[in-house]
């Protein structure tokens, strides 16, 4: 099933090969504007290395990707941060020796939307306390929970003024009281206006945010539409999640 309305991310036939490894191979979809996506599949699927092409960080072996209009296939990591693009990492990257609020403060001065003004202290304060950690703002950084980490790093990612978010296994690791918080906070992201593509193998937690589900098997695209189609496709069972989930209409 393809999106409805303007897209804002369009990404057509992308491949990419290391030597003769293909992590990704004629991977097609459009994101709109609103949306919350579900990018799933097994280990070693192609899912992060999609978010290091979206991101800048690997250069596609073909295909392009547009964002608002523009190709953006060959862009450097900072120019396609300016442009609106900003994600987390599956391995928490936050500055330890760093305050909370430098962090954040790091990521507004180097990563800022070029429709964005400077993020000023008023900025920082909003969006720490989105996340629940401005209470923690003169923290060290290496002195939070795993659960702070990674608001911290989302926090991060947000001072930049994405119109785009990638999240890389946000829930990985958490409690559940910290992964029920988790959920709160994306969905207040797209409350907001912000669109959001994750990665994530806790199914409860994709079904309750996904509007759509994107599958990749072997850096191949094997499925794509609503959750409660998604999960009832037999390739996607075969590949993925090894028996179609309950209580889905």
């Amino acid at each position: 099933m393809a999106p409805s309305g303007p897209l804002l991310l369009e990404v057509e036939r992308l491949s990419v090969h290391f030597g003769g490894l293909v992590a990704l191979s004629s991977v097609s979809f459009g994101i709109p504007s609103g949306e919350i996506v579900g990018l799933l599949g097994p280990n070693g699927a192609g899912k992060t290395t999609l978010f290091n092409v979206l991101s800048g960080l690997v250069r596609p072996t073909s295909g392009r990707i547009r964002f608002q209009g523009h190709d953006i296939t060959d862009y450097r990591v900072d120019h396609i941060s300016r442009l609106g693009i900003s994600r987390t990492f599956q391995l928490i990257r936050v500055f330890p020796g760093l305050s909370v609020l430098d962090n954040v403060r790091v990521g507004g001065l180097f990563g800022r939307s070029q429709t964005a003004a400077p993020i000023d202290a008023n900025g920082l304060q909003r969006v720490l306390t989105l996340v629940d950690l401005w209470h923690l703002a003169h923290h060290s950084a290496g002195s939070l929970a795993i659960g702070e980490r990674k608001r911290l790093e989302i926090a991060r990612a947000l001072a930049t003024c994405p119109s785009l978010l990638l999240l890389d296994e946000v829930l990985a690791g958490l409690a559940p009281p910290d992964a029920r918080t988790m959920v709160e906070l994306i969905r207040t992201i797209q409350q907001q206006g912000v669109t959001i593509i994750f990665i994530e193998h806790i199914m409860s937690a994709v079904f309750e945010l996904a509007d759509r589900l994107i599958v990749l098997h072997h850096g191949e695209k094997i499925a794509e539409g609503p959750p409660a189609q998604v999960v009832r496709d037999p390739v996607v069972i075969e590949a993925y999640l090894g028996e179609a989930p309950t209580g889905f209409n």
